[in-house]
């Protein structure tokens, strides 16, 4: 990737795929923006791999939506690119949260896919 405009759009199409499925409440189809062995730490204790990221999303009430914004992208070797978000999750019956997200993706083949995702929620 020479340029930030192409680490942001490869950045946009794996996080839009995430979002989609986020916020269409599809644990598998969110597991699926992974690597079978990706590192995921959300807001309870890690797992690694897909089943652990099912069964976190899937405990998530209905109606939960994700919003982004990309801050930055780095390229850290051939096939792997780091990026890091504001992500705030909007729930139906309480406050939002807000969130920095560090995401490595590795492209497997020709699809880029979520390796380590961790986030650190942000003060009010």
């Amino acid at each position: 990737m020479e340029s930030t405009e192409d680490r942001r759009a490869v950045l946009r199409t794996v996080m839009g795929r995430w979002k989609a499925a986020v916020d269409a409440h599809e644990p598998e189809r969110v597991a699926a923006c992974f690597t079978e062995d990706a590192v995921f730490q959300g807001l309870r204790p890690y797992s690694v791999g897909r089943p652990g990221i099912v069964a976190y999303y899937d405990s998530q009430p209905l109606g939960l939506t994700a919003d982004y914004e990309i801050l930055e992208t780095r390229v850290l070797a051939e096939d792997v690119l780091l990026g890091y978000l504001d992500v705030d999750f909007s729930f139906v019956d309480r406050p939002d949260i807000k969130v920095a997200l560090g995401v490595v993706l590795r492209r497997l083949g020709d699809e880029w896919y979520i390796a380590h995702y961790q986030v650190a929620k942000l003060p009010d």
